[in-house]
């Protein structure tokens, strides 16, 4: 499977930008859906963004308008472009992807994890 490494992530005030990057490394026969997540204190992770390897996105409905999914032509790496950000998007957010490995089998991975925090 693929190993995801996320970076971007920071402490901002309320308004600002952010944009963040995953890139996946690891030899595998494809990487279909890539996506974010992202999980506040005492809350269930949640998707934030997912895009197919056909580009099609899907936001949740609390960030629409807002932040903007996107792959790089190889497919490797996702970005979330987050702007307008509100401290209810305060999270660690989590980079995720899915496919077929060599062999054929379905693999999932998910990154580290990388913290948003937005200020008041």
């Amino acid at each position: 499977q693929v190993q995801l490494v996320e970076s971007g992530g920071g402490l901002v005030q309320a308004g600002q930008s952010l944009r963040l990057s995953c890139a996946a490394s690891g030899v595998v026969r494809s990487i279909e859906n890539m996506g974010w997540y992202r999980q506040a204190p005492g809350k269930q992770r949640e998707l934030v963004a997912a895009i197919t390897s056909g580009d099609s996105t899907k936001y949740a409905d609390s960030v629409k308008g807002r932040f903007t999914i996107s792959r790089d032509n190889a497919k490797t790496t996702v970005y979330l472009q987050m702007n307008s950000l509100k401290p209810e998007d305060t999270a660690v957010y989590y980079c995720n992807a899915d496919g077929v490995r060599i062999s054929g089998i379905l693999y999932e991975s998910w990154g580290q994890g990388t913290q948003v925090i937005v200020s008041s």
